[in-house]
């Protein structure tokens, strides 16, 4: 296909789009028809019936991404009539070039270019969902750092810090932080390391509420820290049992470590790369 053509239908199919009063993009059926080398739209009306079966079986609702309406159309001496239209979302677009007859150039393009943006759209949301855990992580640590300076500042000592929230770990997962290591198939790492963006927000709130009636009741022993901990474990792990979560039967994820070093690493390449664009 030449590459003149390529532009011409990018171009032409992003400025096609719509977007309603919320803010949602969207594509006329009738222009859609036209763009992608259809001239009868009683033929394209099957491709779009394909489609819909096919939004149908992914488990997604028709009618958020195929919407009927209508479209005035002019049919001579100052006279209109409605003719039948449908809004397309893009992903219903991709349905429709799909099902499309791929020895149409024009289909062929827009099944490549639908694969291209959609396989783009999956490698930023995993980035975003990789970024989101690498940050609860940190913000793990910080919160238990400063439960470790509470402990110090109120008892004299956080030599037992260690215990403690090890304990917290039984209580949220019913089993000892050992225990969760070998069935992760951990071996001389932090257990959180490995722990789901769920858990790691979850045992987070729970030391946050430790730090907090920690010092609102001027707790100054370990013991009673500790018990507090426990507690507010108990209760988390609870609160994600009503949910349908069970802490000790979540898979582990990928070393949380591992994840950050490569998106520094990824991350240094973008300002590269920026920085060649930048001064040529």
């Amino acid at each position: 296909m030449k590459t003149q053509l390529i532009h011409q239908l990018t171009a032409n199919f992003e400025d096609l789009s719509h977007q309603t009063n919320y803010g949602v993009e969207f594509w006329l059926a009738r222009d859609l028809q036209h763009l992608l080398g259809y001239d009868k739209w009683d033929n394209f009306k099957n491709i779009i019936s394909k489609a819909k079966t096919a939004c149908e079986i992914s488990g997604q609702k028709v009618t958020d991404h195929f919407a009927d309406v209508g479209k005035m159309v002019s049919i001579g001496s100052g006279a209109e009539k409605e003719i039948e239209d449908l809004m397309l979302t893009r992903y219903a677009c991709y349905l429709i070039a799909q099902n499309g007859d791929s020895r149409k150039q024009e289909i062929a393009f827009a099944q490549t270019y639908f694969a291209v943006q959609t396989r783009k759209a999956e490698i930023i949301e995993q980035k975003i969902l990789e970024y989101e855990r690498v940050q609860a992580r940190n913000k793990l640590a910080e919160t238990e750092k400063e439960l470790s300076q509470v402990i110090f500042e109120q008892t004299g000592s956080d030599q037992n810090f260690a215990l403690i929230r090890s304990k917290g770990d039984q209580a949220l997962f019913n089993q000892t932080t050992q225990q969760m290591k070998g069935k992760w198939g951990i071996k001389n790492k932090p257990l959180a390391d490995f722990m789901p963006t769920i858990l790691l927000k979850a045992k987070d709130f729970a030391t946050e509420i430790t730090i907090f009636n920690a010092k609102e009741k001027k707790m100054q022993t370990e013991h009673q820290i500790s018990n507090e901990h426990i507690t507010n474990n108990k209760s988390v792990r609870h609160t994600l049992i009503t949910r349908g979560i069970t802490p000790e039967n979540l898979p582990p994820e990928e070393d949380v470590k591992k994840i950050a070093r490569k998106l520094k690493k990824e991350e240094k390449k973008t300002i590269k790369t920026d920085d060649t664009f930048g001064n040529s």
